[in-house]
């Protein structure tokens, strides 16, 4: 606000909400806006083949699976953790881990207190279960290794240094970047089905 002091912390969203990003209330968040943002936002800062990016949309509904297929038994609450693991995205993007590193402040509880709203929003714990988190941590790191290999030009023996090898016998999804509304809507129907309302 002009002459309140403090720099303007929020962001308007096409649903007419204000999300202040330091102080977010999940009384400002829709799930259409984090569909309509995450499909906009490319992974690997946009360095894939094809002529569309691959969302962070895209990522997030490939994780949800991935996490299924690693533990068939979670229910639906977890799975719709994880298919939004990544939905403070829709607002401070995604930002490669290096660049993280190198940020003067800690970016993580920005995206944790994100992370918060965003789950309290659609009646989740506020946080992820520790074992849960890792379940996340491996899926989210397998799926980079079928992104890196896939679309974004990595070898493979650099990629499972970097991200580890797929489990022995886990078939290896095949990607193939979508236009944002295309992948805006694939979010959208993966987290109605997910979503207990």
């Amino acid at each position: 606000m002009p002459g309140s002091g403090r720099p303007r912390a929020w962001q308007r969203m096409l649903s007419g909400r204000r999300l202040d990003l330091l102080e977010p209330s999940p009384l400002d968040i829709e799930i259409e806006d984090i569909a309509h943002g995450l499909a906009r936002v490319a992974r690997w800062n946009g360095q894939t083949k094809g002529p569309h990016a691959f969302s962070v949309a895209q990522h997030c509904v490939l994780v949800e699976r991935l996490v299924a297929d690693l533990n068939p038994r979670l229910g639906r609450e977890a799975k719709l953790m994880a298919l939004l693991h990544d939905a403070p995205e829709y607002v401070v993007g995604d930002l490669i881990s290096p660049f993280k590193s190198a940020i003067g402040f800690n970016y993580k509880d920005l995206e944790l207190r994100l992370q918060a709203a965003i789950h309290l929003r659609f009646g989740l714990p506020a946080l992820v279960p520790k074992a849960l988190a890792a379940l996340f941590k491996k899926a989210d790191h397998l799926s980079a290794y079928h992104e890196a290999t896939q679309l974004a030009g990595f070898e493979e023996p650099v990629a499972r240094k970097l991200f580890g090898a797929p489990p022995g016998g886990m078939k290896s999804p095949r990607l193939v970047p979508l236009p944002t509304a295309e992948a805006q809507a694939q979010f959208l129907e993966r987290f109605h089905r997910l979503s207990p309302r």
